[in-house]
C-alpha cells in the first residue's frame, strides 16, 4: 500500500464505525494561550473535552497536521539523527466525546492493525499505565483486562507516568494511555533478544505506532487533577511510522512519503543518500524540515523574529546549515523542493498546491538572507572553539552564543548542535541572561501567569448576539485573575454577550457590564479556544446577579467602517493586480486599518491610485451588506467566497458580501449595513513587510477627512512659505535645483580645503625609527571627510600611524589609521587603540586593525587624545 491508500483505509474504517470525518486544523494555533502549534490531533477538540462546547458528532476521525518543535512536546533534536522522529507529521486519530470508551477503542485498534493492515500479531506489544503514587493514581487494570481479550498477557507491559499518562501541555485534558508498539527487527535478532525488553528503550526497530488516550482528567494550573464531566477517547497514530511498518522499511525516510524529496536533493547536490551517516542525517533533516516550513507558511505563519514565526525561521536555518555544511549547498535550495511537496500533498492538503509559488518565494528569500551570514558565523564559531585550547572546559559562553544569534542569525539550538558535533557545549543559561538584557527582544514575551477559573455554571456554548444588538442581559458563568508583567488582569465569561471577541484582525469590543450594585469596565474582549473572554477591570463582587452588557457603540461603529473597508480593499486589489492576491493578515480598530497580502512587487502610484478610487467608488454606490449565516462550507466555497488560509472553519460558516460580483468572503466580524457608511477611504502607505508580502495602511470616515484636511492645510502653509507662487510644483523644483548647485559648490570648496589640510599634515609626521607617527587636532565638516582624509594619508604615505582627533561641528571624533605592514609586523590594532583613546572624550568605538573610529561626548578631551597617542606609541617604540 502507498501512503495515500493507508491514510484512506484509516478514514474509511472509522467512517464505517459511524465516525464523522473532519478536516485538519491549521498548524499554527490561534485563540489558545497554552499552545503555539497544533502538536496533536486532539487540539482542535479541546473545548469538547472541557465541556465548553457541545460536539457536533460524538464520534470523529481525521488526519491532522502536527508540529512538535517547542514546549512540552519537542522532537527537534532527534529529527534526522534517528529515522522515526519528525518536526511536522500527520497524526491519524479517532475520538469519542462521552460515547464509547476503552473497550471499543482497544477492540477497533486491534481490528484495524491486524485485519485491515495485516500486521503480524506476534510482533505487537502493548503498554498500559502502571499508576503513580505521588499523584494518587492507580494502575489501569481495566485497560489491561480488555487487552487480554486480544493479546497474550506477557506481551502487555506496565508503563510509567512519563510514557503512559498523556498530557497535552502544562494544563488541560489528560489521562492514562495505552500504547501499541511493534517489533520490526529481522527474525534472527528477534530470536536473540526478546522484543518486550526493547519497548520504550529508543530502539530504532521497536517503535510505538499508536497511542490510545483515555481522557478523564483536567490538569489545573496548580498541578492538581480534577475529573472531567464525561470520559473521552483520543487516539493518535503517526502516518509516517505506520507507512514505514506496512511498507516493510527500516526507516520512515525510505517510504514514498520521503523518497521523492530525497531523490530531488540528490539531484540538486550531486551526492547519494545511504553512503555516509553524516550526509544521510543532512538529507533527513532537509526533507523533514521542508514539510514543516511549507505547511506552516501555507497556514499563514511567515518566518519572523518572534513567537511562532521565529520557530519556523529556526527550522529553516537548521535545514540550510545542514545543507551548507554536509551537502555543499552555497545557494538557496530548500525552495526547489516545493514542486515535489505540491505533487505529494496537493490532493490531500490543497493549500500547499494553491500557494506553491508564494511559499517558494518566501523560503528562497529566507535562505538567501541566512546564507549571507552563515559562512561568517561558522568562521566565528570555529575561531571561538579553536581559541579555547586543549585544557578548557569546552563550554562556549552565553555571551558568545548570543553574539552568534544577534550578529549572524544563529538560533541557540543551531549553535548548540554545531558545538556538540565538535565536542563542545553551550552555556544556555548565560545565553538566556544575555537575551533578557536585550529589551526590544524580551518585550515580546508576555509571560502570563494564569490562574484557574472560578466556575459558577458550565459554559456550554456561549451565545454571541452582537451582530443584532449592542446591549443584552446575561449570567456570569466563570471568572479568574491572571498576572503579567504589567500587573493583574481579570477575565470573565458570560452566558451570552454582545461584545465581539478579537478575531480575524478585528479588535475586541469595549464597554461596561453592570448590575444594580456595581459597574465593571470591559477593556478588551478576546477568544480563548471557543470561549468569549471579557477582559475586565475588576473581579465581580456579586457574581450570582444577572448583569447588563453594553458595548461602546462609537468604537464598534468606527471599527466596522474599517473592517468593511478591508473587504472592499481586498476585492479592489484582486481586480487591479490579479486573482493571485491572498490575504496574509489584517488589523482593524477604530483608528485605522492594515491589510497584508501576497504580492511580489511594489505597487506603482497608478496602481495604488486605481485601488483607492475603486474602493471609494464602491463606497459611493452604498452597496447593502448581504450576510448569510450557517452556510455549509462547501456551498460557501462554490459561491466564490474568499477564505483565509490558516483559519479554522467549521462545517457551517458565515458569508459576508458587498455585491457578490465584487466582494464575497467567509468572515465572522462585524460590518456596516451599507458601504456608504464608510464615508471615505484614504491610503496612508504601501510597503513591504517580509518576503513576498506587502502592507497597505489606510483610514476611513472622520479619520480620512481629518487626514485630507491636514494635507490641504500643509499645502497651504508650503504655498505661503513660497510666497504664493502660481505654480507651486515648479517653485519647489527650482528651489531644490538651487540647493543642489549650492551643495556642489560647497563640496568643491571643502575638497580644496581638505587637500590643503592633507598636504599640510603630510609634512608633520614624527620619525619613530621604523615608522612615522602623526597625532594632530583637525577641524572637519563631517565624518566622511575624516575617513577620506585618513585613507588618503594611509595610501600616500608608507609605514605610518596617524591619529586624527577631529572637531566635527562641535562633536568630538577620533580616527586611527595604520599601514598594513605595521599591523602584521608589530601587531598594532587600530580598534584596540581607538577604544583606549576614546576614554578621553567619554566615548567608545572600534573597527579593523588598520582603521578604526570613535565618537564621544567631551569635546574638551581632544587635546588629551593627542598627548595620550604620543605616549602610547613612544612606549611601544621604547
Amino acid at each position: 500500500m502507498d501512503a495515500k491508500l493507508i491514510r484512506e483505509k484509516f478514514i474509511h474504517f472509522f467512517q464505517n464505525k459511524q465516525h464523522q470525518l473532519v478536516t485538519s486544523a491549521p498548524i499554527v494555533v490561534k485563540n489558545d494561550p497554552t499552545l503555539m502549534f497544533t502538536n496533536a490531533g486532539m487540539n482542535q477538540f479541546k473545548d469538547y473535552f472541557l465541556g465548553n462546547e457541545t460536539p457536533k458528532s460524538l464520534r470523529i476521525a481525521n488526519s491532522q497536521k502536527c508540529l512538535r518543535v517547542s514546549g512540552k512536546h519537542n522532537d527537534l533534536e532527534e529529527v534526522g539523527v534517528d529515522t522515526y522522529h519528525h518536526t511536522m507529521f500527520e497524526m491519524m486519530g479517532n475520538w469519542s466525546f462521552g460515547d464509547y470508551f476503552k473497550k471499543e477503542a482497544i477492540a477497533w485498534a486491534w481490528e484495524l492493525l491486524t485485519e485491515e493492515y495485516g500486521l503480524e500479531k506476534d510482533r505487537l506489544y502493548i503498554t498500559v499505565f502502571g499508576g503513580d503514587e505521588a499523584e494518587g493514581l492507580e494502575k489501569d487494570q481495566e485497560a489491561l483486562d480488555l487487552w487480554k481479550n486480544w493479546i497474550a498477557e506477557d506481551r502487555i507491559l506496565y508503563g510509567s507516568k512519563k510514557d503512559n499518562f498523556w498530557e497535552m501541555g502544562e494544563t488541560g485534558p489528560c489521562g492514562p494511555c495505552s500504547e501499541i508498539h511493534i517489533d520490526i527487527r529481522p527474525e534472527e535478532e528477534r530470536r536473540a533478544v526478546d522484543g518486550k525488553t526493547l519497548v520504550n528503550e529508543d530502539h530504532p526497530q521497536v517503535i510505538e505506532i499508536w497511542n490510545l488516550v483515555f481522557i478523564q482528567y483536567n490538569r489545573m494550573a496548580n498541578g492538581s487533577l480534577t475529573p472531567l464531566p464525561a470520559k473521552h477517547v483520543d487516539t493518535g497514530m503517526g502516518l509516517e511510522r505506520l507507512v514505514r511498518v506496512i511498507q516493510g522499511k527500516f526507516s520512515n525516510y525510505d517510504t514514498d512519503l520521503f523518497i521523492p524529496f530525497i531523490r530531488k536533493v540528490e539531484e540538486l547536490c550531486g551526492k547519494k543518500y545511504g553512503k555516509d551517516e553524516k550526509t544521510d542525517i543532512a538529507f533527513r533533516v532537509i526533507v523533514d524540515h521542508i514539510r514543516a516550513i511549507a505547511f506552516t507558511i501555507a497556514d499563514g505563519q511567515l518566518p519572523s523574529n518572534n513567537k511562532a514565526g521565529y520557530v519556523i525561521r529556526r527550522i529553516l536555518r537548521r535545514g540550510v546549515r545542514y545543507g551548507y555544511t554536509f551537502l555543499g549547498f552555497r545557494e538557496p535550495f530548500l525552495y526547489q523542493l516545493m514542486d515535489v511537496l505540491a505533487d505529494t500533498f496537493g490532493e490531500v492538503y490543497p493549500e500547499v498546491k494553491d500557494q506553491k509559488s508564494f511559499i517558494s518565494k518566501v523560503i528562497e528569500q529566507e535562505e538567501a538572507s541566512f546564507l549571507k551570514t552563515l559562512e561568517n558565523g561558522l568562521k566565528k564559531l570555529e575561531q571561538i572553539t579553536s581559541g579555547m585550547g586543549k585544557h578548557s572546559d569546552k563550554v562556549i559562553s552565553g555571551e558568545l552564543a548570543f553574539e552568534l544569534y544577534d550578529t549572524f542569525g544563529f538560533p541557540l539550538d543551531l549553535t548548540s548542535l554545531i558545538a556538540r558535533e565538535n565536542g563542545f557545549s553551550v552555556d544556555e543559561k548565560g545565553f538566556q541572561n544575555a537575551m533578557a538584557q536585550q529589551k526590544d527582544r524580551s518585550r515580546s514575551a508576555a509571560g502570563l501567569e494564569t490562574g484557574d477559573w472560578v466556575i459558577l455554571q458550565d459554559a456550554g456554548e456561549v451565545n454571541f448576539v452582537g451582530y443584532e444588538q449592542l446591549e443584552s442581559t446575561a449570567k456570569i458563568l466563570r471568572y479568574r485573575e491572571i498576572k503579567d508583567k504589567k500587573g493583574k488582569q481579570y477575565q470573565m465569561v458570560l452566558s451570552q454577550t454582545p461584545f465581539y471577541a478579537e478575531s480575524g484582525g478585528q479588535v475586541g469590543d469595549t464597554g461596561i457590564i453592570s448590575n444594580e450594585r456595581e459597574t465593571i469596565k470591559v477593556v478588551d474582549t478576546k477568544r480563548e479556544n471557543d470561549l468569549i473572554v471579557h477582559i475586565v477591570d475588576k473581579i465581580p463582587q456579586f457574581p450570582h446577579l444577572e448583569v447588563h452588557c453594553e458595548v461602546d457603540q462609537d468604537q464598534r461603529n468606527l471599527t466596522m467602517n474599517n473592517h468593511s473597508a478591508t473587504h472592499l480593499l481586498q476585492a479592489a486589489l484582486k481586480q487591479v493586480l490579479g486573482g493571485h492576491i491572498q490575504q496574509k493578515g489584517s488589523f482593524v480598530n477604530r483608528e485605522m486599518l492594515r491589510f497584508d497580502f501576497a504580492h511580489f512587487a511594489k505597487l506603482s502610484e497608478d496602481e495604488l491610485e486605481e485601488v483607492e478610487s475603486l474602493v471609494n467608488e464602491k463606497i459611493r454606490e452604498n452597496i447593502a451588506l448581504e450576510e448569510l449565516r450557517s452556510v455549509p462550507i462547501e456551498e460557501a466555497k462554490s459561491m466564490g467566497a474568499t477564505a483565509l488560509f490558516g483559519e479554522k472553519y467549521g462545517d457551517f460558516v458565515r458569508v459576508v458580501a458587498f455585491d457578490r460580483e465584487f466582494s464575497i468572503e467567509l468572515c465572522g466580524g462585524t460590518h456596516v449595513s451599507a458601504t456608504g457608511k464608510i464615508g471615505t477611504f484614504k491610503v496612508l502607505s504601501e510597503s513591504s513587510i517580509s518576503a513576498g508580502v506587502r502592507r497597505i495602511e489606510a483610514v476611513t470616515a472622520e479619520k480620512a477627512e481629518t487626514f485630507i484636511r491636514e494635507q490641504m492645510q500643509l499645502l497651504k502653509e508650503v504655498q505661503h512659505i513660497l510666497r504664493n507662487p502660481k505654480n507651486i510644483k515648479k517653485s519647489l523644483e527650482d528651489l531644490i535645483q538651487e540647493r543642489n548647485e549650492l551643495r556642489k559648490a560647497i563640496e568643491q570648496l571643502q575638497l580644496k580645503e581638505a587637500n590643503h589640510l592633507k598636504n599640510q599634515l603630510s609634512t608633520q609626521f614624527a620619525d619613530m625609527g621604523d615608522f612615522r607617527l602623526l597625532s594632530v587636532l583637525v577641524k572637519l565638516p563631517n565624518a566622511d571627510a575624516l575617513k577620506k582624509l585618513a585613507f588618503e594619508l594611509k595610501n600616500e604615505q608608507e609605514r605610518i600611524v596617524a591619529v586624527l582627533a577631529a572637531d566635527i561641528e562641535g562633536k568630538p571624533q577620533i580616527a586611527v589609521v595604520i599601514s598594513e605592514e605595521l599591523v602584521k609586523e608589530k601587531e598594532y590594532d587600530a580598534g584596540k587603540i581607538v577604544r583606549e583613546l576614546a576614554k578621553e572624550i567619554k566615548g567608545g568605538g572600534g573597527g579593523q586593525p588598520f582603521f578604526a573610529t570613535a565618537g564621544g561626548k567631551e569635546l574638551g578631551g581632544l587635546p588629551s587624545v593627542i598627548e595620550l597617542a604620543k605616549k602610547l606609541f613612544s612606549k611601544r617604540q621604547d
